[in-house]
């Protein structure tokens, strides 16, 4: 078997992967609530759930927010923002195999050549793209799977991100729950 025929597999394999976990996660969106009484290794899991779903919705932030308010909103933060990054594999994983998912939506193309054209501006709209709220980071995600961005550098910039991010709505939830005692 040559080089070509191997990466054309894994390409199909990680597609396969990646669909397979988006409609998995999907289906089961309502029974996610339950890993919080997990503490924060269930933030972290349920995190990577609501990450891992390419193009479909899943309440990842709502759930921060919430339990923002009932734990320690930096631990919060820190589980879900590492759930966050590792979850949004699947995006990257989506792009490695192939961007036919995507190939002819405008908004990734803008994406993708803009990523492509500004390689070393690329981790900063990774960054930017996982801190704020916002559907376009699956796109960005596939676009640096597509342009071979190194794994660990996306995961690093999306997991600072992310956290952020979550940082912020965990705060938050707990400021909220301050806000209906007081």
């Amino acid at each position: 078997m040559t080089a070509k025929q191997r990466l054309t597999i894994a390409r199909v394999l990680a597609l396969i992967t990646v669909i397979v976990i988006s409609v998995y996660i999907f289906s089961i969106r309502d029974q996610a609530g339950e890993l919080a009484k997990y503490g924060y290794p269930g933030i972290f899991l349920l995190s990577i759930l609501a990450n891992a779903t390419v193009l479909l919705p899943a309440p990842g932030i709502l759930f921060v927010f919430a339990m923002g308010a009932v734990f320690n909103p930096l631990g919060v933060a820190l589980a879900a923002g590492a759930g966050a990054a590792i979850g949004e594999l699947s995006g990257y994983l989506a792009g490695f195999g192939g961007s036919v998912v995507v190939e002819r939506v405008g908004t990734y193309e803008n994406i993708r050549n803009w990523m492509q054209t500004h390689p070393n501006l690329s981790y900063l709209a990774i960054f930017l793209l996982a801190f704020v709220p916002n559907p376009l980071f699956d796109l960005a995600g596939i676009a640096a799977g597509t342009l071979r961005m190194p794994v660990i550098r996306f995961l690093f910039f999306c997991w600072i991100g992310k956290t952020l991010k979550m940082m912020l709505f965990a705060y938050a939830g707990a400021s909220s729950l301050n806000w209906f005692f007081e």
